[in-house]
């Protein structure tokens, strides 16, 4: 198995579903907790580890001692969704006014970057393994997003997306290649920074990425970042566990690589690639799982849901070995039920408010939380 570990943004809000500026406080007060450039978000990071039991305590403990925090400062809660659903788009909400990096943040994106989301971060640390891993993962990040999508909202209207946060999300640089080598990824990276398209190393806002504790140069996981926020740590895990079993599979197979096995011309091959990745998550994030993909191994359309059931198929086995195919059994009601977006716009099409649909997120969300708090954590612990 691999190790995992998740980056986890989430906004603070009211019950009513207002979201709230507290990160500066909750910074201060709880341990694990980072500040985000607007402060109607924070942040919290699992540490990496290889059991999904673990992991799951990891995702849910923060969060509760985030809920306890809020009570004491106030009515306030936590509220899913990766856009500002009911409202708040129209002005940035600095949480460090001294910071140079946000204050360039806010002057050149403007709330569209003011987004929760899920950075899923799997160890790999041999080097040329960890970018073959990036290249196969470059081509299926717009299934995770299908997966996960939960912002279909605006300033408390439906956009036409299922995610409007990747739909409007400034990634950066524009253009992005597919890494042939490590020793490609760290030129191309110095290049960058001399022009002065990226700010720093961790000015690489794309779907997928190489990390590590000096980047460009020392890498050691691959992470995920094309994932809405995922308020049921149940079904994160589920999506996480698809993840590595497909990684594990690039492990076992490293011949399972788009600059080797897609049918696309092999002269024009990685930028054809780029520009279907590219086509294919402007597709998911409008119509997530019912989106229309082109397939990486030879440009065949086949739908978000049916390309996720393969994989499914294709790596139960993997994760039966390593001991955690239980943990993809959540995508199967995904898959079969919608993904949050999917099933807040069923709600919304039945003549239920925005805001409504949002109260009743944030309920299940906070009651999701308890079961789990109650049933796993505390045995676990003991």
């Amino acid at each position: 198995m691999l190790s995992k570990g998740f980056e986890v943004e989430i906004y603070t809000s009211t019950p009513g579903g207002d979201v709230v500026g507290l990160s500066d406080r909750i910074v201060a007060a709880i341990e694990g907790f980072v500040r985000e450039p607007d402060s109607r978000n924070v942040e919290y990071t699992t540490p990496p580890c290889y059991r999904y039991e673990r992991l799951l305590c990891d995702l849910v403990r923060p969060r509760v001692r985030l809920r306890e925090y809020l009570k004491r400062l106030g009515d306030y809660t936590l509220i899913p969704g990766s856009t500002l659903s009911l409202g708040g788009s129209d002005h940035f909400q600095r949480s460090d006014p001294s910071n140079p990096y946000h204050s360039y943040i806010e002057q050149t994106y403007g709330t569209r970057v003011v987004t929760a989301s899920i950075h899923i971060n799997v160890g790999i640390s041999e080097l040329e393994t960890l970018m073959r891993a990036c290249r196969l993962i470059r081509l299926e990040a717009p299934l995770y997003l299908a997966l996960s999508a939960s912002s279909p909202f605006l300033d408390s209207a439906a956009t036409g997306y299922h995610s409007t946060r990747w739909g409007m999300f400034p990634k950066t640089p524009a253009a992005v290649p597919l890494f042939e080598s490590h020793a490609h990824f760290v030129c191309w990276t110095e290049e960058q920074l001399a022009a002065g398209t990226m700010q720093n190393v961790r000015h690489l806002w794309s779907s997928v990425r190489p990390n590590g504790d000096r980047r460009p140069y020392n890498l050691n996981r691959l992470e995920l970042r094309i994932c809405d926020l995922v308020a049921d740590p149940v079904a994160l895990l589920g999506i996480a566990a698809l993840l590595e079993a497909r990684l594990l599979q690039l492990v076992q197979n490293p011949g399972l690589d788009p600059l080797e096995q897609s049918q696309l011309p092999a002269a024009t091959r990685s930028q054809d690639l780029v520009d279907l990745a590219d086509e294919n998550e402007i597709a998911a994030a409008k119509f997530s799982l019912d989106a229309q993909l082109r397939h990486w191994k030879d440009g065949s359309v086949i739908s978000a849901r049916d390309w996720i059931e393969q994989l499914y198929q294709e790596n139960w086995a993997i994760a039966k070995t390593n001991g955690f195919s239980c943990f993809l059994l959540p995508l199967k009601k995904i898959l079969r039920e919608g993904n949050e977006a999917q099933r807040w716009l069923k709600r919304h099409s039945q003549g239920v408010p925005v805001r409504q649909v949002m109260q009743e997120a944030i309920q299940e969300a906070a009651n999701q939380e308890l079961a789990l708090q109650d049933d796993l954590c505390h045995p676990l612990a003991a």
